[in-house]
């Protein structure tokens, strides 16, 4: 599989905000790994352009992720740029 549970700790241990291996639900842990699988499922469909299933799951990883995004810049922007910055995303 391609997300087993160590690359999920080094994900949260990353980009967690208090760097714990308990910190599963922060804003920055999350992003980061949803992240990880938005590009891992990209790299799926540009072999198989006909799952659309895949496509459907994709896209609802991006919109979870968007919704954290927004809900970090809402409550504390110097957090949301350092994940910006820390992922390479662009807004």
């Amino acid at each position: 599989m391609y997300l087993n549970s160590e690359k999920k700790q080094e994900l949260f241990n990353a980009h967690g905000i208090s760097k714990s291996k308990t910190d599963t639900g922060s804003p920055e842990s999350q992003i980061a790994l949803f992240t990880y699988r938005i590009k891992h499922l990209t790299e799926h469909l540009k072999g198989q352009k006909k799952d659309f299933s895949t496509q459907t799951g994709l896209l609802k990883l991006v919109g979870k992720r968007k919704k954290l995004l927004n809900y970090l810049q809402k409550v504390n922007i110097d957090r949301y740029r350092a994940v910006l910055t820390d992922l390479d995303l662009r807004k």
